[in-house]
């Protein structure tokens, strides 16, 4: 009896415990039934989020536009730039279709259920969506069956940079939007309102670009497993050119200026000249290797600020090698020691030419008498050989002297040999040294301002 009992009672517990999971299985079913409304319930039913719209008919049409909400970091040494957007897309989904005249605004992490374009950024380093405090994203469903789906993202992008007007170059990237695994046959996309799809570029400040123009562009992308879909938005970035100056163009050329103040400095201060000239080649050196810190270290650019702080560092060594030649002009060519050596130089060509002049006329002499001796000897013996008159014993022949036109050649040549020698010591010469500083004076100034009119004219206008 009692063993009945007790078997009733375990049964009776199992029934109550089977009863209570039937009540709590049921109120979770409600539950989870309250997180999406009817509408969207019956939406889903049936809905296959692995196919897209369409399928197996026309391909589905994506409308974008875009809103630039900053350009944070413009980089020449990675050649890209990193930017905030928010990325709209739009959409036809026929199984989507419900009655009622208002949109249908839902959580974006309910994007989960919804089939979406397989959309990506060409040429991005990298992205994030942006979480804080949830998912940067919407889904909204119009009674008509499209889907709006917005996403706020974080993207640093390639861009090909050409810096050989840097810092007077203007930059024009893009912003590449494509479809990985849907070609053309499946989607298409389309700017929603052409040029005007994209903005925020109008009220956007940058550091050191402004952003000059701005368009849109449909194309397709051509790889080896087809033809896929593709947005391109172009815009062009002008660099302000004020912050180059007042940063590197204005010192280079104020050192330029100071290295002239040596000009005006005695040669016999040998201190002063050297201090100001080594100071200011060591600073300018020290100036051009701060203004390619922030550049690429690419051989390929030769950028338009590089050639000016060469030309200014050729200018700042000039006039460094300037005081150098005056000095040795100064102590080397001095008016007495010019004459001297023109003296002696003189002295010497005359002797030369005369010992010379002095042997032919020798020469000639002798010619004379060995031919009245030959003759003499011709009128009594015949058969006798002519001797020469410097040999009685008839030892030695004859010398012949040299013929006319080769002494007059000799002559000739030694004459236009000492006219060169002579202009090109006047040329070497200064009479005074001090006019080398007098003529610095106007010519290096007169350079530098020519030298920068080509400059900018060759770099603003070309």
């Amino acid at each position: 009896m009692t063993l009945s009992v007790s078997g009733g009672t375990l049964l009776f517990t199992a029934l109550l415990i089977s009863r209570l999971l039937e009540n709590a299985l049921l109120n979770a079913e409600v539950k989870e039934g309250e997180i999406l409304p009817p509408t969207i319930q019956k939406l889903m039913k049936g809905y296959n989020k692995y196919l897209r719209p369409f399928f197996d008919n026309d391909p589905v049409s994506v409308g974008m536009s875009l809103d630039i909400a900053s350009i944070d970091t413009i980089s020449e040494i990675n050649m890209d730039y990193t930017a905030t957007i928010f990325l709209r897309q739009r959409w036809t989904d026929e199984r989507l279709v419900f009655q009622g005249n208002k949109s249908l605004s839902l959580d974006g992490r309910l994007v989960e259920l919804l089939w979406v374009p397989d959309t990506f950024i060409v040429d991005s380093k990298k992205s994030f969506l942006h979480d804080i405090t949830v998912e940067n994203r919407l889904i909204r469903i119009f009674p008509n069956g499209t889907v709006l789906y917005a996403l706020r993202i974080t993207t640093t992008v390639a861009c090909n940079m050409d810096l050989t007007k840097y810092p007077m170059d203007k930059q024009t990237c893009t912003l590449q939007l494509e479809s990985w695994g849907y070609n053309i046959n499946d989607l298409t996309f389309y700017w929603t309102r052409g040029n005007e799809s994209v903005s925020g570029l109008d009220t956007l400040k940058l550091a050191q670009y402004t952003v000059e123009d701005h368009y849109t562009s449909v194309s397709e992308a051509i790889y080896e497993t087809g033809h896929y879909p593709k947005l391109v938005f172009h815009f062009e970035l002008k660099r302000s050119i004020l912050y180059f100056i007042l940063e590197t163009y204005v010192p280079s050329s104020l050192l330029v200026v100071l290295s002239w103040v040596s000009f005006w400095i005695s040669q016999s201060s040998v201190p002063a000249r050297i201090c100001i000239g080594v100071t200011t080649v060591l600073t300018m050196t020290t100036l051009m290797m701060g203004a390619r810190t922030s550049l690429p270290n690419a051989n390929c650019f030769i950028k338009a600020i590089d050639v000016y702080l060469g030309i200014c560092f050729s200018f700042i060594f000039g006039a460094l090698i300037e005081y150098a030649v005056a000095h040795f002009c100064t102590l080397t060519y001095t008016e007495s020691m010019y004459g001297h050596h023109m003296h002696d130089f003189d002295d010497e060509m005359n002797g030369i030419i005369n010992t010379i002049a002095s042997n032919s006329n020798r020469a000639k002499r002798r010619k004379e008498a060995a031919a009245a001796a030959t003759n003499a000897a011709a009128n009594s013996n015949p058969v006798e050989i002519a001797l020469s008159p410097s040999s009685p014993s008839g030892s030695e022949p004859r010398l012949e002297a040299p013929p006319e036109e080769a002494r007059h050649w000799c002559f000739t040549v030694l004459a236009v040999l000492r006219k060169v020698l002579k202009r090109a010591v006047n040329c070497c010469h200064v009479e005074n040294p001090h006019y080398i500083d007098n003529y610095s004076r106007v010519t290096f100034p007169l350079s530098f301002v020519m030298v920068n009119l080509l400059y900018w004219t060759y770099y603003l206008y070309f």
